[in-house]
């Protein structure tokens, strides 16, 4: 049912924890449907210097913001603007369909803490605008096991 991949970022997730002077802070989720990310990033010069995330959830949710951290490490903010949860489950050997929001709250997470950056130091960056966090997704946990 699982990759070799997700199991291998939920057991031995990259990037846990939290970055206490962060440029930008987003969380996504809600505790109705019990998936919650956190992602923490570091930015110098337009760059991704760091990332951690904190994720309260499933075994997928884990994977997902794990493997989302460690895509956009090194990038610019352009380039993680571009992160798209397929891409997230692409890298990961792919998802179960009903694991798929999982992914979706992994590139929200990423994009909320690129607004919350742009907010917190006043500047524009193109593409933020159009950007929707939507934290009541669609899916159902007890169709999933």
């Amino acid at each position: 049912m699982y990759t070799d991949k997700v199991m291998d970022h939920f057991m031995n997730p990259r990037n846990v924890g939290e970055i206490e002077d962060a440029d930008g802070v987003g969380q996504v989720g809600n505790a109705k449907c019990g998936d919650i990310m956190k992602i923490y990033l570091k930015i110098e010069d337009e760059i991704i210097k760091d990332a951690k995330f904190k994720t309260f959830g499933c075994g997928s949710a884990i994977a997902t913001s794990s493997m989302a951290t460690e895509m956009i490490i090194g990038k610019t903010i352009k380039e993680a603007l571009d992160l798209t949860n397929k891409a997230v489950a692409d890298a990961l050997d792919g998802l179960p369909p009903a694991k798929m929001h999982c992914s979706v709250l992994a590139e929200q997470a990423v994009k909320s803490a690129l607004i919350d950056y742009a907010t917190k130091n006043n500047i524009y960056i193109e593409g933020l605008e159009d950007i929707q966090i939507d934290d009541d997704h669609d899916h159902h946990h007890d169709e999933e096991e």
